[in-house]
């Protein structure tokens, strides 16, 4: 498949995705999304830029990227940032928010990097200082989407806790890794009511669907409602 359609099936998905949360089908548009996945090396750190950067193209929109995998930062090389400060910075030692935040290249859209990985991010992570702080990005802007890129549920409990903050979940699953029964669990746990969908990462279309895509290969990304 080319790299540029490549990147329009990938962008296209993650338009879906953008879609769900301006329009839902009921309710409010969400303020604020965890992104995450069932293990390591799914690709949710790079659908959680991707999706940063649709939502900032949004005519009128804002975003803000939060790196909450304290214990393996992504976010901050993807965009080129330092990561020697960032939310563990906000949790651990009280440093202002407005301090933290970098610029990430594209207007409309911020990131908060991790920081430098601690000893407890468990314990930092299901604070109240961590709510309180999730409340209070959702309240303070009407136009910005908080996005946070948190570490996978199998590794860390503390997704589960984080998930339960914000107003939706979306879920990123390596095509041909988790099954039916693992993603049906991970939604169990995430709270089926909070997850908007789930991300195929990797997906390898079949016959019909090459053409209708006028491609095949991998490195495709489809979106799914759950």
């Amino acid at each position: 498949m080319a790299a540029s359609t490549q990147f329009s099936a990938i962008a296209e998905s993650l338009r879906r995705v953008r879609a769900k949360l301006i329009h839902p089908d009921e309710g409010d548009p969400a303020r604020s999304v965890l992104i995450t996945s069932a293990g390591q090396g799914e690709g949710k750190s790079f659908v959680s830029a991707n999706l940063g950067v649709i939502m900032a193209q949004s005519v009128g929109r804002h975003a803000l990227l939060v790196d909450t995998d304290l214990r393996r930062p992504t976010l901050s090389n993807l965009f080129g940032a330092d990561n020697s400060k960032g939310l563990v910075d906000y949790l651990r030692d009280g440093r202002a928010l407005s301090e933290l935040l970098v610029p990430s290249g594209m207007p409309r859209l911020s990131l908060l990097p991790a920081g430098e990985p601690p000893v407890n991010p468990a314990e930092l992570i299901t604070s109240e200082k961590m709510a309180t702080m999730v409340a209070e990005l959702q309240s303070r802007y009407e136009d910005r989407l908080i996005l946070f890129d948190s570490p996978p549920v199998s590794v860390a409990s503390e997704t589960q806790v984080l998930a339960q903050h914000v107003d939706k979940v979306v879920v990123v699953v390596r095509w041909g890794g988790e099954g039916r029964e693992g993603i049906n669990k991970m939604i169990e746990q995430l709270g089926r009511e909070k997850v908007l969908g789930v991300v195929f990462n990797a997906f390898k279309p079949t016959l019909l669907d090459s053409k209708s895509r006028e491609g095949d290969g991998y490195y495709n990304y489809y979106a799914q409602s759950y």
